[in-house]
């Protein structure tokens, strides 16, 4: 009886805190997002956000191209769209990427001359230059079909979540007047801070540029020709390509430049553990490593390889989603080099079987990377220098070694070395013996790398909230509050004098020129007064 009474006070206790909590509004915002992916690796890291919010109860519509290399038509957690189009995208298509790293590995290797740098620079414009324009096409294919934009627009979307690295997703939730979330690391035509925040070229490196915050001055030369390049592609290719469809269907003073720049929120895919330091913005929100998690439990035979490499370990070896391979020769020195090794290797390799292979290597075509570089066994990570597998070595204390091979895996991996978290070598310059001495380098106890890469994943961990959790809270506070204009600066609107303040310079400058010559003209003045004065009476004085 007595326990009875009691719980009966604690329900009476707890009723008011009940229907308080009750009365509190919902802060869950579950609407209708329309997202507008770049293929690629860029899906995969879409993919998750749209999992996550999937899962939380929001409405999703993916827009995708009938080409689509990675984006499903057909998904449990979302409903497609799918635009038939003629423009296929050459990042849409395997074998024009593989061609591509064949083309790069070959000028690399001639030599490091002017003219090796320019035909590297001309393959990599062109290849934006036809996937830009295939990404302006398909947006027009879109806006021109009106039944298509009437379902859009009746459809009554919450926002639009895009990737602005080409930017037909921009294009289009301007069109809808949706409020604008980026999942983003690059732009058009250069990193994304470079298009909303202060980027000083003498200690913010810009993109191919491949030096560090601390620029000598030959390194502050590089950084603004890499600049220029960007600055080239940004005027010469991408403004061009889409200023026909923004002219024709939104407005002809915009740009898709100032478009990208009116976005409300960007998620973007770094943090500061790996980033260098650098001015921000109060709409950019950090969510670098949001991809990461625990791993999980391994398949029982690849459990067993771990476990059979005993106290040395093991080697794991991925080139990502978009390159599964390299050319039969480097292939055949990386396989030589870790024949040499007393650590197993898993090695993702989807080419020819090299006949160098020993038989402390397992080759797959699919690997659970984030399970293998949790796993307790493993001892390094291989990688071509891609953002995703790099932050889960991160995550998971696992240096690195780093064979870039294009894009933005140069620039990655200067990162990783100024952290001391991992080593670089050149992927045309390969033999197995620097290969073998780089790789026992970074498995060496004795050496820092480890130590180093442990500390960053700390650093990385030590959050206040998960950077997932981060990244749908303010997505969903912008679908709560029908955009965040209060957080966005609005000197993307400003003419680059005013912004640069030079017509205050101007004005300062021509009213100092101004009192300085009205002075000058003053004293003339005054000295012909004087002078006239003294004729006068000198005049007198002789009469």
């Amino acid at each position: 009886m007595q326990h009875l009474m009691s719980s009966l006070v604690g329900c009476l206790v707890s009723l008011p805190l009940l229907l308080l909590l009750g009365g509190l509004p919902d802060q869950s915002h579950a609407g209708k997002i329309l997202v507008y992916p770049v293929d690629g690796s860029h899906w995969l890291n879409m993919n998750i956000l749209l999992l996550e919010l999937h899962k939380r109860g929001h409405e999703l519509t993916v827009v995708r191209s009938s080409n689509s290399w990675y984006v499903p038509e057909n998904a449990e957690h979302y409903t497609s769209i799918t635009i038939p189009t003629s423009h296929a995208s050459n990042l849409e298509d395997p074998e024009y990427m593989a061609s591509f790293l064949k083309r790069n590995i070959e000028i690399r290797s001639r030599d490091k001359s002017i003219s090796s740098f320019v035909a590297l620079q001309q393959e990599t414009l062109t290849l934006l230059m036809e996937a830009h324009n295939a990404s302006a096409h398909m947006v027009r294919d879109i806006l021109t079909n009106k039944g298509l934009v009437k379902s859009l627009q009746t459809a009554k979307y919450d926002v639009m979540l895009t990737d602005p690295g080409f930017a037909g997703g921009v294009v289009l939730g301007r069109y809808l007047e949706l409020p604008l979330v980026f999942n983003v690391r690059w732009i058009t035509n250069s990193e994304g801070h470079f298009a909303i925040a202060p980027s000083p070229l003498s200690y913010i490196p810009t993109i191919g540029s491949q030096v560090s915050d601390k620029m000598s001055f030959m390194n502050k030369l590089k950084n603004l020709l890499h600049y220029s390049i960007g600055k080239y592609i940004d005027y010469g290719i991408t403004r061009p390509l889409y200023q026909g469809v923004i002219s024709e269907f939104i407005d002809p003073n915009l740009n898709v430049y100032s478009l990208m720049q009116g976005a409300d929120l960007w998620l973007m895919r770094v943090d500061f553990v790996f980033e260098f330091p650098r001015p921000t913005m109060p709409n950019v929100v950090y969510m670098g490593g949001f991809h990461c998690k625990p791993s999980k439990a391994l398949p029982p035979e690849l459990e067993e390889f771990m476990q059979s490499s005993g106290e040395h370990g093991v080697v794991v070896m991925s080139l990502g989603t978009l390159l599964g391979s390299l050319e039969p020769g480097i292939s055949e020195v990386i396989a030589a080099a870790f024949a040499k090794l007393p650590q197993k290797v898993v090695w993702r390799h989807l080419g020819k079987r090299p006949s160098t292979l020993g038989s402390n290597t397992l080759v797959v075509d699919w690997l659970p990377q984030n399970d293998l570089l949790g796993h307790p066994k493993t001892r390094a990570f291989v990688t071509h220098g891609g953002t995703n597998g790099i932050y889960e070595a991160i995550y998971h204390g696992v240096p690195m070694l780093g064979l870039p091979l294009i894009f933005d895996q140069f620039d990655n991996m200067v990162r990783l070395t100024s952290r001391g978290v991992a080593k670089v070598l050149e992927v045309t310059e390969l033999d197995v013996d620097t290969l073998t001495r780089a790789l026992k380098e970074i498995l060496d106890e004795n050496e820092p790398y480890r130590a180093n890469v442990r500390r960053m994943s700390r650093l990385h961990q030590d959050q206040p909230m998960k950077p997932l959790d981060a990244a749908i809270f303010w997505l969903e506070f912008v679908m709560r509050h029908k955009g965040a204009a209060h957080l966005r600066t609005e000197s993307y609107k400003m003419p680059w004098y005013a912004y640069h303040n030079i017509d205050v310079l101007g004005f300062l400058l021509g009213s100092a020129t101004a009192g300085f010559w009205l002075l000058v003209f003053t004293c003339k003045a005054l000295c012909r007064v004087c002078c006239r004065r003294r004729s006068r009476d000198k005049k007198a004085k002789v009469q």
